[in-house]
């Protein structure tokens, strides 16, 4: 791609971001996510694949129904209430088709079809800023409206895409679909807790977009869309590969690594809150998507003859990028072991 096209629809991509995380008016928060949708297209499909049109197509069409129906959800509220302000969401029926409006943005269940045939379309750093950066504003959305929404159906459709994630992740050897399958899981941990305790979702979701960002940046510094390949690949970078097993064993939620402390205080609020049998349910669940990590946490340390790969050279390549790699990394490890000695000071 141009570098100067790839300048403006990074810097358009930046101010969609902002204007919707910043604005408190039903149109501007649409005219944002417009910004982010017509920013990214371009990006995923710039290597003129077909299944990168196609996974462009879907995620416009997609998009441009669930900003239709955020736009709808809007008119109606302020046609009952006069208010544009988007944290006077009272009216019911606006609540419900927002909801399902940013549950279609975010990828969640029922409205999931999309997300990993997207994802497996795109290149690594494109699927970065689509399962973290593009996620930000409907979560933002989601959090200013919060106390709106409804309980019940947001309870629903969590369980459902815990399961869900957790399910169809199991048969995946594309490591692409693999982790769009753990974004729909983890995206069901932020949706059952939105309403209760809002904070501990952008806590939540703070955290799996730096884990996150660490395993794609590892998978792009070493080339590796496959199970297949990334068998091998520890003869490619081998200190950088162990910083992916870690990372993905954190992302997974085994303690006592990072990835545990937002589940653990999710199932704590949720117990709270009398929720147990919830909070149980979310908890067996989360050992469905274990299998996976854990399957390619495997395939990280697997042990095959070692190549004639020059790794020393290869890790040497991009001196930034593995620097913020292992930034990242450290920060996806050792976050909740030194948690306590930070609140404590």
């Amino acid at each position: 791609m141009n570098p100067q096209a790839k300048l403006i629809f990074t810097i358009s991509l930046i101010l969609g971001t902002t204007i919707t995380i910043s604005s408190n008016h039903w149109i501007m928060a649409w005219a944002g996510l417009e910004i982010n949708t017509l920013a990214i297209l371009p990006m995923i499909s710039k290597s003129h694949h077909p299944r990168s049109i196609e996974a462009a197509t879907k995620y416009f069409l997609t998009q441009a129904a669930a900003s239709a129906l955020v736009l709808f959800s809007s008119m109606t509220n302020a046609w009952h209430t006069g208010q544009w302000d988007i944290t006077q969401l009272s009216h019911p029926t606006s609540s419900l088709i927002l909801t399902s409006a940013i549950a279609m943005k975010l990828g969640l269940v029922p409205f999931h079809f999309w997300f990993p045939e997207v994802l497996q379309g795109s290149p690594l750093l494109t699927g970065l800023l689509l399962s973290t950066i593009m996620k930000l504003p409907p979560m933002t959305l989601l959090y200013m409206t919060s106390p709106s929404l409804n309980p019940t159906l947001l309870t629903f459709l969590a369980i459902l895409s815990a399961a869900i994630g957790g399910w169809m992740g199991l048969n995946q050897t594309q490591i692409r679909k693999i982790m769009a399958f753990s974004s729909i899981s983890h995206l069901g941990w932020m949706a059952i807790i939105i309403v209760y305790n809002p904070k501990l979702t952008l806590l939540n979701f703070y955290l799996y977009t730096m884990m996150t960002a660490t395993v794609f940046l590892t998978l792009n510094s070493i080339k590796v869309h496959k199970l297949s390949t990334l068998m091998t690949a520890w003869t490619k970078i081998p200190s950088l590969n162990a910083m992916l097993l870690l990372t993905l064993l954190s992302l997974a939620g085994l303690p006592p690594l990072t990835g545990f402390l937002p589940k653990w205080l999710i199932i704590q609020e949720l117990t709270k809150q009398e929720m147990i049998p919830a909070a149980t349910l979310m908890a067996l669940l989360s050992l469905l998507s274990l299998f996976f990590y854990l399957r390619l946490a495997y395939c990280t340390t697997i042990t095959l003859p070692p190549h004639t790969t020059n790794h020393m050279k290869q890790w040497r390549t991009g001196k930034p990028t593995n620097f913020l790699i292992a930034v990242l990394a450290t920060m996806s490890i050792v976050l909740l072991p030194i948690s306590p000695m930070i609140l404590t000071i």
